[in-house]
């Protein structure tokens, strides 16, 4: 029997993006975003408003980086995520994560976070279903210990997600299936 459970963010998992800029100060700014994904094949889309600090400056730099956060790093993926850079302007100070700046765009690259993707500002749609963010991904890095014959390996990434439904991260990394094999057993 199924039961009405009243909440209306029900996709699981959410990935936890960390967001990064840099603040007029060039100092870094980061945030957490669970509601972001990919809108093409090179293409992110963030649902973001603008009163993010975030925001404000992927607008003013037309830049900004990705990061997968990951188990090792989850005290300081929820942190930016409960912080807001409007209010702690240098919150990634309070952290010993560091940053090398990206020879792409004009953001920063967070080195402790596994994968990053480097994005140009294309655009912001703020209409009743505007989806926020959108940015062309130009390049992406990854730390060489995720890696396995030059591609990424999700069983060494230990990424995080987002669970909706109880407020928790959760490690994401047994593979249980080959996409676009398996269910090719029940084509007939």
């Amino acid at each position: 029997m199924r039961k009405n459970i009243k909440t209306t963010e029900a996709i699981f998992p959410m990935p936890v993006l960390m967001i990064a800029t840099y603040n007029e100060d060039n100092t870094v700014d980061v945030m957490n975003a669970a509601w972001g994904t990919m809108l093409e094949r090179d293409h992110i889309i963030l649902n973001l408003t603008e009163t993010h600090k975030t925001v404000k400056n992927i607008k003013k730099r037309n830049a900004f980086t990705v990061s997968i956060a990951d188990a090792n790093h989850v005290i300081e993926a929820d942190y930016f995520g409960i912080v807001s850079a409007n209010n702690t302007p240098n919150k990634f100070a309070n952290t010993n994560l560091t940053t090398t700046k990206s020879d792409n765009i004009d953001a920063p690259i967070i080195n402790e976070f596994p994968i990053c993707m480097e994005c140009e500002f294309i655009e912001y749609q703020d209409s009743k279903y505007g989806c926020g963010v959108i940015g062309k991904i130009i390049n992406v890095t990854a730390d060489e210990k995720v890696l396995n014959n030059d591609k990424v390996d999700i069983s060494l990434l230990n990424a995080i997600a987002f669970d909706p439904y109880t407020h928790g991260y959760y490690k994401i990394g047994k593979r249980v299936g080959e996409a676009f094999k398996d269910g090719l057993k029940l084509k007939k």
